[in-house]
């Protein structure tokens, strides 16, 4: 029996002090890879986009040749040499072996770039298939294809012409509407510089100096356009006209009284599924099909904008794009429509907030509504939860939960931690049991000698 009791004692000190030590390391993992509160990063940005981006970098453009999400969701790295191969693989990615690396990719958009603009042609570098193909819409006509394919004929058989049905143009004419003379574009995110609030949205919806109305009549005056560029990039900020944005200004609406609330912005990853909404065609999802497009729309020439099967209308334009909570574009332009399908572009919101000096609006502290989210819309629950009628908005689709929410995210900086904090706390009190374990002994071994002296 006096066996058992060591044995036991034992047991409970060596479990707590693993606990301890597991819970001190659960600890310090959380904090070393805790992201920056929503608002407090540069830009208000949250960088939590590619998994693979840091091996990417360190690897360099001349080994490998992009990244993307495979269908089973694992990630992907284009790679030119075995050993750059093999060090993917120990990273837990797949590693795919291609024969041109970035560089060379790079360098075949660049002189395509440097070419005689044509209208309606755009250009991406497809990751997956280790080409750069050039999309051609129905307005280029067959003297300008021919010239284009001269072009990437000289540089070389890894660049691919493809024509593609409808054209390429603005989605001019979003969430919540809202209207300039006669032409109507959607809100996208609601930003702010610390002092005043605004409107992200596209670009090309309207120059510095252009109102905006919440109506069609043009009575409720909404703001005016205070920064904008167009062509070369595609996004504007509109200036609040009474300076604040409207109450639940970090939810996204997406139809059916139901919305999904905006925790932080990120660079999007090919393969990846995201999230639209527009005030013409509502909420509808689709997938990252390429980075760093270049598109040649009437108007002018925009760069380093994002790809995607998500369908947009006319009318859609300066809509937000989004997944898991977070802010990844505004819409831009493309071809076809939602019910033929087609390419939709959205220019980067990372990339334009930092231009901007600008970052999201963040709920504010002990606002009402469900904590931040940063869960996937078309699998939360909750639907039917009202939300307030903020800025970025969307009539459509039914499609989608109530606010979307985390609890992690609800705890704030405890919910990273907790786990960790949890077991040094069981751990301590299995030391403490240990110790009355060892003080309970002690007093019987103390009993059992004097009752035998006494006798």
């Amino acid at each position: 029996m006096r066996h058992a009791r060591r044995n036991l004692q034992r047991i409970v000190r060596l479990a707590a002090v693993g606990g301890l030590v597991w819970g001190s390391l659960m600890v310090s993992d959380a904090m070393a890879g805790e992201p920056p509160a929503p608002g407090t990063a540069a830009g208000g940005v949250l960088r939590a986009g590619d998994p693979t981006e840091g091996l990417v970098s360190r690897l360099g453009t001349s080994r490998t040749a992009g990244s993307w999400r495979g269908a089973d969701g694992r990630p992907v790295v284009a790679v030119t040499d075995e050993d750059a191969a093999e060090e993917v693989r120990r990273s837990g990615a797949k590693a795919k072996m291609v024969r041109y690396n970035m560089d060379r990719l790079r360098s075949a958009t660049a002189t395509l770039g440097a070419a005689p603009r044509v209208a309606g042609t755009a250009w991406a570098v497809d990751y997956a298939s280790n080409q750069v193909v050039v999309h051609a819409d129905s307005t280029v006509s067959a003297s300008d294809w021919s010239r284009m394919s001269d072009v990437a004929e000289r540089i070389g058989g890894f660049v691919h012409m493809e024509r593609t049905a409808g054209a390429f143009t603005t989605r001019l004419n979003a969430a919540a509407p809202i209207f300039a003379g006669s032409s109507r574009c959607s809100a996208g995110f609601n930003v702010t510089d610390g002092r005043r609030s605004f409107i992200l949205t596209a670009g090309h919806c309207g120059s510095v100096g252009t109102p905006w109305f919440g109506d069609r009549e043009r009575d409720a005056r909404l703001g005016t356009t205070v920064a904008s560029s167009f062509p070369g990039e595609d996004y504007s900020l509109v200036s609040y006209e009474n300076g604040d944005s409207l109450e639940g200004a970090d939810i996204v609406t997406i139809g059916g009284g139901r919305g999904v609330r905006i925790i932080g912005a990120a660079d999007p990853v090919v393969g990846q599924r995201v999230f639209r909404s527009g005030s013409t065609s509502g909420f509808r999802s689709g997938e990252v099909t390429a980075l760093n497009v270049t598109v040649n729309y009437p108007e002018g020439t925009v760069t380093g904008l994002i790809e995607t099967t998500v369908c947009a209308e006319p009318g859609d334009s300066g809509g937000p794009m989004f997944a898991e909570g977070l802010a990844l574009g505004v819409t831009s332009g493309g071809n076809g429509d939602c019910r033929t399908g087609g390419v939709t572009f959205f220019q980067p919101a990372t990339k334009a907030m930092a231009e901007l000096g600008v970052s999201l609006i963040a709920r504010p502290e002990g606002g009402g509504g469900a904590p931040g989210s940063a869960q996937d819309p078309s699998s939360a629950s909750g639907a039917g939860t009202p939300v307030a009628p903020g800025p970025p908005a969307s009539q459509g689709s039914a499609i989608g939960p109530g606010i979307v929410t985390d609890i992690a995210a609800g705890l704030g900086p405890l919910g990273a931690v907790g786990p960790g904090l949890a077991v040094i706390v069981a751990s301590l009190l299995m030391l403490i049991a240990s110790r009355w374990i060892q003080s309970a002994q002690g007093r019987r071994n103390y009993r059992n000698y004097y009752s035998q002296t006494w006798a």
